[in-house]
């Protein structure tokens, strides 16, 4: 994608917020003139910085994450395919900045205390991780995604009915904050290089799924830390 396809892209997703929130403040909200001013400048900002953002992305996470998907599909050992999903997903979800802004969130909260933002963000990563290599078990042994679905919402609605009341919202919440800017385009990228390899139409098509799969396991992940403490 080119550069000026990106910046169109960014303008396009950030001008319908702009526009709301000038409206807003003519009709309605009418917000002192200097903090207006600087949601004007927060608005250039974002464009300019998240247009540098999706410029690196596309040539640096998408590249690598389709690179590093048909490398290791070529890896027959099982073990290796696990470990290394592990590592990525963990990885990946750690630099995340949705994960880094839910746990700083969480730890402002006086009343929120009954979890680490650190044990947080590692419980949210091992649960993208775990999910990342079941993602990848199933385009390699073709299970079903709807049996994977079917399974893995029957066990959030059972630990749903055991974990603390406090963990289940931030558990939901887990699951969203994971397919951010960061995560989506790798894992996306990631499963579209594991299908290559194949080289079917079939295959290519059950590359998709692996952010669907991949947002379940941070909900798993917290909810059965509820359960632990």
């Amino acid at each position: 994608m080119s550069v000026k396809n990106i910046i169109n892209d960014v303008v396009k997703s950030v001008l319908p917020l702009t526009i709301v929130m000038v409206l807003l403040q003519f009709f309605l909200v009418d917000i002192e003139a200097q903090s207006f001013l600087m949601f004007v400048f927060g608005v250039l900002v974002t464009i300019v910085g998240f247009s540098i953002f999706m410029i690196g992305v596309d040539n640096s996470l998408i590249a690598l994450g389709e690179l590093a998907g048909k490398k290791m599909i070529q890896k027959s050992k099982i073990w290796f395919v696990i470990s290394l999903c592990l590592a990525i997903g963990f990885a990946i979800t750690v630099a995340e900045p949705g994960v880094i802004l839910l746990s700083n969130q969480l730890n402002s909260l006086s009343e929120a205390s009954f979890v680490n933002k650190y044990i947080l963000i590692i419980a949210i990563s091992l649960g993208v991780g775990i999910y990342l290599g079941l993602s990848t078990i199933r385009l390699v042994y073709k299970i079903p995604l709807r049996k994977i679905l079917t399974f893995s919402y029957i066990l959030v609605f059972i630990l749903a009915f055991l974990t603390p009341n406090e963990f289940i919202p931030v558990a939901f919440d887990a699951g969203g904050v994971t397919t951010g800017p960061t995560t989506v385009p790798f894992i996306l990228s990631f499963g579209v290089g594991i299908a290559s390899i194949k080289g079917t139409k079939q295959e290519s098509s059950e590359s998709f799924g692996f952010v669907g799969l991949a947002s379940i396991g941070p909900i798993l992940a917290v909810l059965i830390l509820g359960v632990i403490l």
